[in-house]
């Protein structure tokens, strides 16, 4: 039995249920298929295999007693390392943690051993979240499973390549700007960005505030959705929190899907766009036109606007948010100072990255006295054009669909010196944070160099239901979800 890293989540609960196999032989391949390939890809900081272990034994005495805890119980779970998880590090990707230790568990990992998931192992990221190619961690370069020379896109790059290489069965990350989409994307698998407020944000160690959502990984879209239903719930220790009725989005998927209008933003298929993705996504689109779906060409106006808004109000957010780092309580303490002063400014600068530097800088001078107007306070009024485009667009179509990415994967190093390219990796995804919607990632095709492409599916507000049937019925009707990387 050890492939069963491979298997979905209905399958593993289907074996448990005939008890061809147990959640602790399930967790001993997962942490074989680990062992063989993770120096390949690096996909984790920290894995604890024994507390992993006791946790795949809990789920079967359980079972054993007929008190299974739902489809998640006894199922390992990656962690992107900026959720706090009580006892286990909490680095963040940073030298700024590198010894700290978390006292509690975020809500959306609490929720996750109320169903009983093995919380298995800190996965890799851009240090704080910042960056599209988790090459700006402390601990090292993460390695996109389909090609070793190429980056598996960012922040949540260890999150995503984990799932792809078959290091764990589904993962979660933070999505701020794309970080969960534009990986799962570069990765081929599923990644989802849900409604802002839908998941707890307690315990997430802040990057953007207004911007920062939680959200599944998985090699389908029922993994997803069925991972999404146990992260969801109102929590009252975040004040972003809503009050919704739970929803089972897994159940809806057994429905056909009803005949919809799709939307196709013309500003998503210009210039800048890989001929090859755009190719891809665009045979994708023709797909659900052939199953009786309507597709109409509609307009975001204020698209090109997107990155640099964001580019402000998320580096704003982050030099407030950052500011608490000081070397004074738990992050790193430089032994290179002769006064408070020189212990900030020493702490920070030998606890940051380059990366975390520079956005920490252009928020402080955005919020600067004499700027704030200029740059911050305009900022957030194209913002509600942008969320102003989506509410008409909507009064037309029931979803729209994009390119995810405007290329497929790129070799590492490539864009280091140039950041204004790294940041346009996520021109497709920024657009939904700044207006709070729910959107995901589903795979959709192969480049001629067996690179994956994926495409974006965005939704209303709380419309996690609809976005799912959408990739759902393309993935089941094609093969992509069943391919892997040749490790």
């Amino acid at each position: 039995m050890s492939d069963l890293y491979q298997l979905e989540i209905s399958q593993l609960q289907k074996g448990f249920a005939d008890k061809s196999f147990t959640s602790v032989e399930l967790m001993r391949s997962v942490i074989e298929r680990t062992e063989s390939v993770e120096g390949r890809i690096n996909a984790f900081i920290d894995r604890d295999i024994e507390s992993a272990l006791q946790q795949a034994e809990a789920a079967d005495e359980r079972r054993s007693k007929g008190q299974s805890l739902g489809p998640l119980d006894g199922i390992p779970v990656g962690i992107k390392d900026i959720l706090a998880v009580k006892d286990q590090p909490l680095r963040c990707a940073s030298k700024m943690l590198d010894s700290y230790i978390s006292p509690y568990d975020a809500t959306c990992i609490e929720n996750l051993k109320n169903s009983g998931a093995i919380i298995w192992g800190r996965l890799n990221m851009d240090e704080f979240a910042m960056g599209s190619s988790t090459e700006n961690s402390a601990y090292g370069v993460t390695a996109n499973p389909w090609n070793l020379d190429c980056i598996p896109g960012g922040s949540s790059g260890g999150s995503a390549a984990s799932v792809a290489a078959g290091e764990t069965i589904v993962s979660i990350g933070t999505d701020t700007g794309g970080s969960i989409r534009q990986p799962a994307a570069l990765c081929g698998v599923v990644g989802m960005k849900p409604t802002y407020g839908l998941i707890s944000r307690y315990g997430l160690v802040a990057f953007a505030s207004s911007l920062d959502q939680v959200g599944p990984f998985s090699r389908t879209v029922k993994d997803s959705a069925l991972l999404l239903e146990s992260l969801v719930s109102h929590d009252p220790k975040d004040s972003t929190s809503l009050k919704r009725e739970k929803e089972s989005y897994s159940q809806v998927l057994d429905s056909p899907l009803r005949k919809l209008t799709l939307g196709i933003p013309k500003e998503f298929f210009s210039e800048g766009l890989d001929p090859e993705v755009k190719e891809i996504v665009t045979s994708a689109i023709e797909w659900y036109r052939t199953q009786g779906h309507s597709i109409v060409e509609i307009s975001l106006p204020h698209s090109e606007l997107c990155v640099p808004v964001y580019y402000i109000i998320a580096t704003a957010e982050a030099s407030s948010n950052l500011a608490r780092f000081d070397g004074v309580r738990y992050s790193h303490r430089s032994k290179e100072a002769e006064n408070m002063l020189e212990l900030f400014s020493n702490s920070r600068g030998e606890g940051f990255g380059a990366e975390v530097k520079r956005r920490i800088m252009l928020g402080t001078y955005v919020l600067s006295s004499g700027y704030y107007d200029a740059y911050y306070l305009r900022a957030q009024k194209v913002r509600s054009l942008i969320r102003g485009d989506f509410e008409q667009a909507f009064d037309q179509v029931d979803a729209i669909l994009t390119p995810t990415t405007p290329t497929p994967a790129f070799n590492r190093g490539e864009k280091s010196d140039d950041p204004l390219s790294m940041y346009l990796s996520d021109i497709f995804t920024i657009s939904v944070n700044l207006a709070g919607l729910p959107a995901l990632s589903v795979p959709v095709g192969f480049t001629k160099n067996q690179l994956p492409v994926g495409m974006q599916v965005i939704g209303r507000a709380f419309g996690e239901a609809d976005i799912l049937g959408i990739a759902h019925a393309f993935e089941r009707s094609h093969s992509y979800y069943q391919m892997r990387p040749s490790l």
